[in-house]
C-alpha cells in the first residue's frame, strides 16, 4: 500500500478536491443537505479503499445514487410531516440496511452475477438520472424557493393545521383507543398551537409539493413569476466556466474552477444571493437517533427500497471498477469491493452521510494524477475531511445556484448518449426496454422501473432465443475446420489466431468475450472471428464486439471476420463495424473462403 506514496498523495489530493464541489451538489440536491453529501465522500472513500478491491477506486456520492436516495428521503420526510429532524433516523436506517445489504452480497459471493443486467436497462436507467436531475434543477436554478412564496405557502394552512391536529390525535391515541381524557387533552394541546408553527408546516407542505420530477413540473408555471435573475447568472456563469475551462486545460478541474469563481465573484461582490445551508464545524458526529429512535415497523416497507439501493450502488461501483482496471491493465476483485461499499456506506450512514459508489470520474481523475493503491482513495477523504474541519464556515457561503449550475453538467454528463445515438438502429425489442425503464425511472419509481426493464429484457430473450433455436435447427455436414486451421498455423508461425464464438453474443456473455479476447497473445498479426454459430447479437454484444475490434486495431493486428449471419451482419453494419472499422474485403461467408486471403498475409 504504501509502495507509490508520492503518486497515490498526488493523486488523493487531486480526486478529493474534484469530489469537493460534486459532494456538496450532491447533498443539496438530496435534499438532507451539503454536510450529508460531504460526510458520505468522507467515509465511502476512506472506508471502500481501505476494505475494497479496487486499488485505485475513489469513491463517493453519484448521481444515481443520489436520485434513488432523494427519493427514499422526500418519501420519508413526506410521512413525518415535512420534518427532516423526525425523519432523519429512518432515513439513516434504510441507507444503513442498504450498506449491510451490500455487505452481505459480496459475502454471498454475488458481485460476478451484476453482469447480467442488459445494456437497453442501464441506457435507459442512466438517461433517467439525467432528465430527472435536469427538471429537478430547474427551481435551484432560478432561485425560487416555495417555502419564500407567501401566497402558495397561505394556501397550504388549511392543510397544515389539519396535519397538525391528525398528528396531536395520533399522539394521544393509546393501544388504538381514544378516551375520553386524551381527547380533552388533544383539545387543550391544538388550543396552544400558535401562528408559527402551522406557518412552518405549510412551508414545509408547499417545499414537500415542489419537489421530485412531478412537484418541480407542477411548480414551474408559478416558478416563472418569481425568477431571481441573479440566480440564473450565477448559475449559468457556472455552467459556463465548467464547459469552457475544458477547452483550455483538463490539467485543473473545472467543476473546482467554476465554484471557486463564481463563488469567490458572489462573496467579494457582496450580491444577494441565496446560499446553501450552514455546515457545521468540527468532525462529524455520530446519529444516535439512528438507534435510539430506531422503529422496525417504520423501516420495514423500505426494506426493498434498501436492497435496491445497495444494488444500484453495486452495479455503480463495479462498473467504474471494470474502467479502474482497463486504465490500468489491473483486475479488481468484486465480491471484495461490494464488501468495501458497504462498509463505507453502512459508517456513512452512522454519521449522516448520503450513500454513495465508486465514481468514475474522481477514479479516473486519480488514476491520471498517479495514484496506484488503496492509499490514493484513503487520502481523497482525509482531504475532505480537513477541508470540512478548517474550511466548513467559507464552505457554507457558496451560492445554492453554483450547485446548481454543477449539477446541470452532471446531469448532462450521466445520460446514455452511445445508447442513444444508436437508438434507431438497434432491435425494437431493445428500444421498448430502454424507453420503458427511462420513463418509469422519471415519472414513476426508480426501483420498479429496473425490475420491470430485466423482467422485459428477460421475457424478450427468452422468446427471441427460442425462435432462432427453431429456425436455426438444421443437420449439416461436418466442416473440415481442423485440416484448415493446421494448414494455416504451419505458414503463419503462429501469427494467426482463430476464435470461434459459439451461441448468442447477448449481455450474458460480453464479460467472458472481452476477457477472452484479452488473452491473445501479443505475437497475434492476424485474428479470425468466426461468427458461423452466433444466430443473435444484442446491444451489449454489439459494443463489447466493437470495444474488442477497436482495442485489437490499435494494437495492428488485422481482424478477419467469417460466417456472420443476417441479424449480427445487420447490426454490425449498422454503426459501423462493418464497412469502417473491418473493410468489405476482410469478411467472408465462411472459414474455408478466407483461405486465399490468409495465406497472402502470412507469406
Amino acid at each position: 500500500m504504501f509502495s507509490n506514496i508520492k503518486g497515490d498523495v498526488l493523486g488523493g489530493l487531486t480526486a478529493g478536491i474534484v469530489a469537493l464541489p460534486l459532494a456538496l451538489a450532491f447533498g443539496v440536491s438530496s435534499g438532507l443537505g451539503p454536510s450529508a453529501g460531504l460526510y458520505g465522500a468522507i467515509f465511502l472513500s476512506f472506508f471502500a479503499a481501505l476494505f475494497g478491491g479496487t486499488a485505485t477506486q475513489i469513491s463517493g456520492p453519484t448521481a444515481p445514487m443520489t436520485a434513488v436516495s432523494m427519493v427514499v428521503i422526500a418519501t420519508i420526510i413526506g410521512v413525518h410531516n415535512g420534518s427532516v429532524e423526525k425523519a432523519l433516523p429512518y432515513i439513516l436506517a434504510v441507507f444503513l440496511l442498504s450498506g449491510i445489504f451490500q455487505i452481505g452480497l459480496g459475502f454471498l459471493g454475488l458481485g460476478k452475477y451484476i453482469k447480467y443486467i442488459p445494456y437497453p436497462v442501464v441506457s435507459g436507467f442512466m438517461t433517467a438520472i439525467g432528465v430527472i436531475i435536469l427538471i429537478t434543477q430547474i427551481l435551484p436554478l432560478i432561485g425560487y424557493d416555495a417555502k419564500k412564496d407567501i401566497e402558495l405557502v397561505e394556501s397550504y394552512r388549511p392543510m397544515a393545521e389539519q396535519s397538525l391536529l391528525e398528528k396531536i390525535l395520533t399522539d394521544e391515541t393509546k393501544d388504538g383507543i381514544l378516551i375520553i381524557e386524551d381527547f380533552e387533552q388533544a383539545i387543550d394541546r391544538a388550543n396552544k398551537i400558535d401562528r408559527s408553527e402551522i406557518i412552518e408546516e405549510a412551508q414545509n407542505l408547499a417545499k414537500n409539493n415542489s419537489s421530485g420530477v412531478i412537484g418541480t413540473i407542477k411548480a414551474i408555471p408559478r416558478a416563472i413569476g418569481f425568477i431571481n435573475w441573479i440566480e440564473v447568472i450565477l448559475a449559468f456563469a457556472t455552467i459556463f466556466i465548467i464547459y469552457g475551462f475544458k477547452r483550455i486545460t483538463t490539467a485543473v478541474p473545472s467543476t473546482l474552477v467554476a465554484l471557486i469563481v463564481v463563488s469567490g465573484v458572489a462573496i467579494g461582490f457582496g450580491i444577494d444571493y441565496i446560499s446553501i445551508q450552514q455546515i457545521p464545524n468540527g468532525f462529524p458526529k455520530i446519529q444516535w437517533t439512528l438507534f435510539t429512535d430506531f422503529n422496525l415497523l417504520e423501516i420495514l416497507p423500505y426494506v426493498f427500497t434498501a436492497l435496491t439501493l445497495s444494488l444500484l450502488g453495486a452495479i455503480d461501483s463495479l462498473l467504474t471498477s471494470v474502467v479502474a482496471d482497463n486504465l490500468t491493465k489491473t483486475r479488481h476483485l468484486p465480491n471484495k469491493e461490494l464488501i468495501g461499499q458497504g462498509i463505507g456506506n453502512s459508517i456513512g450512514a452512522i454519521f449522516g452521510g448520503l450513500p454513495g459508489a465508486g465514481a468514475t470520474i474522481r477514479t479516473v481523475v486519480n488514476i491520471q494524477s498517479g495514484g496506484k493503491t488503496r492509499l490514493s482513495g484513503m487520502i481523497a477523504g482525509i482531504v475532505l475531511l480537513l477541508i470540512l474541519l478548517v474550511l466548513s464556515p467559507l464552505a457554507s457561503k457558496i451560492p445554492a445556484a453554483v450547485l446548481a449550475g454543477i449539477l446541470v453538467t452532471v446531469g448532462i454528463g450521466v445520460m446514455d448518449y452511445k445508447g442513444l445515438n444508436v437508438l434507431s438502429k438497434i432491435p425494437r425489442t431493445e428500444i421498448i426496454i430502454m424507453t420503458v425503464v427511462l420513463l418509469l425511472s422519471v415519472f414513476w419509481n426508480l426501483v420498479y422501473a429496473v425490475g420491470i426493464g430485466l423482467l422485459l429484457a428477460c421475457l424478450f430473450f427468452m422468446k427471441k432465443m427460442g425462435d432462432l433455436a427453431k429456425n436455426n435447427s438444421k443437420v449439416g455436414l461436418v466442416s473440415n475446420e481442423k485440416e484448415f486451421e493446421i494448414n494455416i498455423s504451419e505458414k503463419s508461425k503462429g501469427n494467426v489466431f482463430i476464435k470461434h464464438l459459439n451461441g448468442p453474443l447477448f449481455f450474458g456473455f460480453t464479460s467472458e468475450f472481452v476477457s477472452i479476447a484479452n488473452k491473445i497473445p501479443k505475437t497475434a498479426s492476424v485474428i479470425i472471428i468466426d461468427m458461423e454459430k452466433v444466430p443473435y447479437i444484442d446491444q451489449s454484444g454489439l459494443f463489447a464486439l466493437e470495444d474488442v475490434i477497436l482495442d485489437l486495431d490499435k494494437k495492428d493486428i488485422k481482424i478477419i471476420m467469417t460466417g456472420i449471419q443476417s441479424q449480427p451482419m445487420q447490426l454490425m453494419k449498422t454503426i459501423g463495424i462493418l464497412g469502417e472499422l473491418i473493410p468489405e474485403e476482410r469478411v467472408f461467408k465462411s472459414l474455408a473462403d478466407s483461405k486465399s486471403f490468409l495465406i497472402d498475409q502470412v507469406k
